[in-house]
């Protein structure tokens, strides 16, 4: 088994054709198909069935996948690694966020890091948290910046960054936004805007409404935070925000800002990063940056 068969063997099971991954790999299909053909030898199990015009990954090519994309990983890590120390520091960093880190969070940081190891090429991915993690687990990114909830991440090791609590937001001539508290009972009969299903913001907004006894009767689910304050603002109804999301427009007293009732936070924006002994120089800096930048701030 060597790393050349493993990466025919992962572009195949991502769904691709022999033809495909041919290309994709610099390969022609009759070598394509003879990678197959001796680690399925070599390993004495049968890793694709014939469906069709594509193969099917069987239940043994599922069970040896994680270990490819590790294997493969850790062998260009370790090329890597010698690269930048051939070339004094330059290198790459994969980073994966969600939505609110993203935009509202890491751009500063980003480019604070920048000044401090120029030659390091920062590449970010922007999915939901859930999606993040799975790249981190999956070796697909070295490090992920998300909001979470306080579930522990099997296999990862998540740092509290700082906390981001969910808050009401309303329209500054919404009926209610006079008011210093808004109860539960005012609020059964409102629409409410809400982010998309799968969120770490929806996830919690749906238990805090069932906690506190709240059924949404009428919802707006939409897909960009943007997009909610912007619904907001035109008082298409009330919305549940991270209070970072929408500093700005509560300052610039475009948005009223009130706490959810018996509202207790467990939402915070983390650092995450698989739990190994060895990690790239370029990790160990960007995490020990992190930490230190959250520190100066009083934010840890």
């Amino acid at each position: 088994m060597n790393v050349q068969q493993l990466h025919v063997f992962m572009e195949v099971c991502s769904g691709r054709t022999l033809a495909d991954a041919a290309v994709k790999l610099g390969l022609k299909q009759p070598t394509v198909s003879f990678h197959l053909r001796k680690l399925e030898e070599e390993l004495g199990v049968t890793l694709f069935r014939k469906q069709s015009r594509s193969l099917q990954p069987t239940e043994a090519a599922a069970d040896l996948l994680p270990y490819a994309r590790k294997i493969v990983f850790l062998v260009e890590e370790a090329k890597l690694t010698m690269l930048e120390r051939r070339e004094k520091g330059e290198g790459r960093l994969r980073l994966g966020a969600s939505y609110t880190p993203a935009t509202y969070v890491l751009p500063p940081h980003l480019a604070a890091y920048r000044q401090l190891y120029p030659g390091v090429n920062q590449q970010l991915t922007v999915k939901q948290a859930r999606a993040v993690l799975s790249m981190l687990r999956s070796y697909e990114i070295d490090v992920g910046i998300v909001s979470l909830s306080d579930s522990p991440q099997e296999g990862l090791v998540v740092q509290l960054l700082v906390a981001d609590e969910l808050k009401l937001l309303l329209a500054p001539q919404h009926a209610l936004a006079n008011q210093r508290q808004v109860s539960l009972d005012e609020m059964r009969n409102e629409t409410f805007l809400l982010h998309e299903t799968g969120s770490t913001s929806r996830t919690l907004s749906d238990e805090w409404a069932n906690a506190v006894g709240l059924k949404w009767v009428s919802v707006m689910e939409l897909g960009a935070i943007e997009t909610i304050k912007e619904t907001l603002k035109c008082n298409m109804g009330i919305g549940i925000l991270p209070h970072r999301s929408v500093r700005r427009e509560i300052e610039a007293g475009e948005l009223v800002m009130r706490d959810l009732p018996q509202y207790v936070n467990r939402r915070h924006i983390c650092l995450a990063y698989r739990e190994e002994e060895q990690l790239s120089p370029h990790v160990r800096s960007f995490i020990a940056f992190m930490r230190r930048a959250f520190v100066s701030d009083g934010k840890l």
